[in-house]
């Protein structure tokens, strides 16, 4: 079977085509990588290309409690064990660069730290905080021109500090409402300067992070996911959605980006996403195309027969079946994930599912 087989990623060679999807879990206490991270992705290290939870490039990034970041030397060292602990598991690891812009807390952040986004759009809802429990989301300050040029900076240095730490890869996070994705979507861009209005405009800070950390680490090692249609942190459908994906998709595969990863949760409730959306997308990108969203095994594998990708991401699945590959190569029974643990702090639901 085509999920099972050899499959070279850049320069990598991944042992199967099965990729853990980006989870947050919420475990990294004071925001540094610990030994019972490295346990988890340890464990999980059977998967032919394993991506971290989403970690934030800057203090101003780090939206919830207990995600990691990879800005500071004790997190460095935190993420070396990681790193240590998957390769030594002869696993392949990218780290996912996640800045949660509009979606945030200050109780969440540390002192000295400002909300920002690419506008001053309000998000209905409330995140929780391990400080005061559930709080309503404030209203994030513009970013200006020097805030846009800090961040793409952050992203890079970032990006340099992972493959100090022992990554193979850093994946942008350009989905699911954050930072990237605020850029990318007019209902929560409203600029009307050079990253705002027009859809090269709107698209011009992804493409200009992306350039920027290809040209640092070397673009066979640097991914992006993005989420058409997606509708999470109060993201929405817009007019010229195809267009613009397209144009991105275009620009990102000029840039020899070694993957595109493409997000679907309408197994989760949210709108789908056109296949014809991701055959546009997949036409226009040269490099891997990872799918995404609720499968399993049989789709899985229609879905790489038939082209539409390359590689399939799988998340709860890998989550609660550490051992998916040998669970899924000889048709066991599969564990259920247990929502209750999903973030909570320690290892329960995180590093003692079962094994065959």
């Amino acid at each position: 079977m085509k999920l099972f087989e050899p499959y070279n990623l850049g320069t990598l060679t991944l042992k199967n085509r099965i990729v853990m999807a980006p989870m947050t879990r919420c475990r990294a206490l004071n925001n540094i990588p610990n030994a019972l991270m490295a346990t988890y992705y340890a464990q999980r290290a059977s998967a032919g290309l394993l991506i971290t939870e989403g970690t934030s490039p800057s203090p101003n990034g780090l939206g919830y409690a207990r995600i990691p970041g990879i800005y500071s030397e004790q997190q460095l060292e935190g993420w070396k064990k990681v790193t240590e602990a998957v390769h030594e598991e002869n696993g392949k690891i990218f780290i996912q660069l996640m800045h949660t812009g509009r979606v945030s807390h200050p109780d969440n952040m540390p002192d000295g730290t400002t909300i920002i986004a690419p506008s001053a759009v309000p998000l209905d809802g409330e995140m929780y905080t391990d400080q005061n429990g559930m709080q309503a989301y404030p209203l994030a300050k513009e970013m200006d021109l020097q805030d846009i040029e800090t961040a793409k900076n952050e992203y890079v240095q970032a990006a340099k500090n992972a493959i100090e730490a022992g990554f193979d890869g850093v994946e942008l996070h350009g989905a699911n409402g954050y930072l990237i994705d605020q850029f990318i979507n007019p209902i929560t861009n409203k600029r009307n300067d050079s990253h705002g209005g027009s859809i090269p405009n709107r698209n011009r800070f992804p493409l200009e992070v992306a350039k920027a950390v290809a040209e640092a680490i070397g673009a066979d090692r640097t991914g992006i996911r993005l989420s058409p249609y997606g509708a999470f942190n109060g993201m929405g459908s817009f007019e010229g959605i195809d267009e613009a994906y397209s144009e991105l998709t275009q620009g990102l595969s000029d840039l020899g980006l070694v993957y595109l990863h493409v997000v679907d949760h309408s197994a989760l409730g949210a709108p789908e996403v056109p296949q014809q959306t991701k055959a546009t997308m997949r036409k226009a990108f040269s490099g891997t195309f990872i799918l995404s969203g609720g499968y399993d095994k049989e789709r899985a594998e229609t879905d790489l027969e038939s082209g539409k990708g390359d590689l399939v991401a799988f998340g709860r699945p890998l989550l609660a079946n550490p051992d998916l590959t040998k669970r899924l190569e000889e048709d066991l029974q599969l564990n259920e994930p247990d929502q209750n643990t999903f973030y909570t702090a320690d290892e329960n639901g995180y590093t003692d599912y079962s094994f065959v």
